[in-house]
């Protein structure tokens, strides 16, 4: 009786019964929607949001925008992915997000590894659009999030970082974090074996959510990661956890030390909703500033300590660069150009100018003291995901969604780019003295680059697809 349903629901849809039996010899089982008896509204942030965060928030949110289509609110839902629209209102046999959700087309949403869309959860979806996809009425309803390990697909580098002496390079896959030395060999995965998956079975991994920050302290002694709600604090020399701390309100996805390496800048937050920017006491574990005065009223992408320790960079979701004064938190500067999402910040080498860049695909330089705009450059064809300055130098490196690292200095100069990826790019780190450059993507894989000559020195790979050791 199922697949006579199952094909009816593919007919309806404009396919025919070809496509249902190639699904049902491949073992993907259709999603088909329940009988809803209802007329009153289906309301977006009580019904529907809540499910777009559970199923697919992992694939479609934050850093990770699997088809270029972001769910992380109504508006971004609403433009559509790579693929065009997902929601035509009052047409939900036409919309892909039916589609794709009730897996009659590829790719499925959510893929085969993760917990498919209820046969409720479906027909609430397609009620809404056939009432027109109508947007939130009211406040956004913050739904109770089961938190579970990402889909094993899952697996785009989020953070990347090299230690202060060149000996390591840190990165994040998925809920993993891999270390390896300064020729690209694999020397270890850090875990937390306190982390368990559903049935309590240690995950092996360094958290239980997505890794999506990375940072090593300037003395070399720690390296900080973010995850959900919480920051992990590893020995940098041993691999060994020292320290978690939960506590924070969503995703954690900027992390920074101060120069001295007794502070950790943090930042992040829930999508739309006022952003999170604390200072932590690393010593202590304790969070000894948690900024509200004037903070980002979107998420916080990126944090930098001035070179002094003095001042804090920050920029976020809602188009400002902010900074403010080390210790106490105290607002000092705004600084509005960007017209998108800016993504990275950082401090110039001198300590007088800013450079941001972010989803406009250019970057701005800031003069700090006056706090005007010197120059904009046009540095990318997609949006710039980082930046990062080389040590206390004028000099700072991009990663972008065109899949070039480029090279640059804060007068507008493009020192070099190094070559192309292939690969959608999320994040890039740098020595202090500018030999190494790293830079990790959608792929999965870090490229470790010479910074002086800009050759490819090594692909560093997941572990698992290393090639065997003779």
């Amino acid at each position: 009786m199922r697949y006579v349903l199952a094909v009816a629901l593919l007919a309806g849809l404009g396919l025919g019964t070809t496509a249902a039996q190639d699904e049902r010899k491949k073992g993907e089982a259709v999603v088909v929607p329940a009988k809803l008896d209802r007329k009153t509204p289906v309301l977006y942030e009580k019904e529907i949001e809540p499910i777009l965060v559970n199923k697919c928030a992992f694939c479609h949110s934050g850093n990770i925008k699997e088809g270029k289509f972001d769910l992380s609110s109504y508006e971004a839902m609403m433009k559509g992915g790579k693929r065009g629209a997902a929601v035509i209102p009052g047409k939900s046999d036409e919309s892909l997000l039916v589609k794709l959700s009730a897996k009659v087309v590829r790719p499925y949403m959510p893929p085969r590894t993760e917990e498919p869309l209820t046969p409720t959860e479906l027909a609430l979806i397609k009620l809404w659009i056939d009432q027109g996809a109508k947007a939130p009425t009211g406040a956004r309803v913050v739904s109770k999030i089961t938190l579970k390990a990402p889909p094993a697909i899952v697996t785009p580098v989020l953070g990347v970082a090299i230690s202060p002496d060149k000996s390591s390079v840190a990165a994040s896959r998925g809920n993993q974090i891999h270390v390896y030395n300064a020729t690209g060999a694999f020397v270890r995965s850090l875990v937390d074996p306190a982390v368990q998956n559903a049935d309590g079975k240690p995950l092996g991994s360094a958290h239980l959510s997505l890794v999506e920050s990375l940072a090593f302290s300037p003395d070399g002694k720690y390296l900080a990661s973010g995850s959900y709600q919480e920051v992990a604090l590893w020995d940098a020399r041993t691999g060994e956890l020292r320290r978690k701390i939960p506590g924070f309100a969503e995703r954690v996805v900027a992390l920074c030390f101060s120069p001295d390496s007794k502070l950790l800048a943090i930042g992040g937050g829930a999508p739309t909703q006022e952003g999170e920017l604390k200072i932590l006491e690393v010593e202590s574990g304790k969070v000894v500033v948690d900024i509200k005065n004037n903070v980002h009223s979107d998420t916080v992408f990126a944090v930098h300590f001035s070179p002094d320790g003095k001042m804090l960079a920050s920029c976020g979701a809602d188009k400002f660069v902010k900074t403010f004064e080390v210790p106490s938190g105290k607002f000092l500067k705004s600084f509005e150009g960007h017209t998108h999402h800016v993504l990275g910040v950082g401090f110039s080498g001198d300590g007088k100018l800013l450079a941001s860049a972010g989803a406009d695909n250019v970057v701005k330089i800031w003069d700090i003291d006056k706090g005007e705009q010197v120059r904009t450059i046009n540095a990318s064809s997609k949006q710039i995901n980082a930046l990062t300055f080389v040590g206390k130098t004028q000099n700072f490196a991009t990663a972008a969604g065109d899949e070039q690292v480029r090279l640059w200095n804060t007068n507008g100069g493009n020192l070099r780019n190094f070559p192309a990826s292939g690969d959608y790019l999320f994040c890039v780190s740098a020595s202090p003295d500018g030999s190494l450059l790293a830079a990790g993507g959608q792929e999965g894989v870090v490229r470790l680059y010479n910074g002086n000559t800009g050759a490819l020195i090594k692909t560093l790979l997941p572990p698992s697809a290393e090639p065997a050791k003779k």
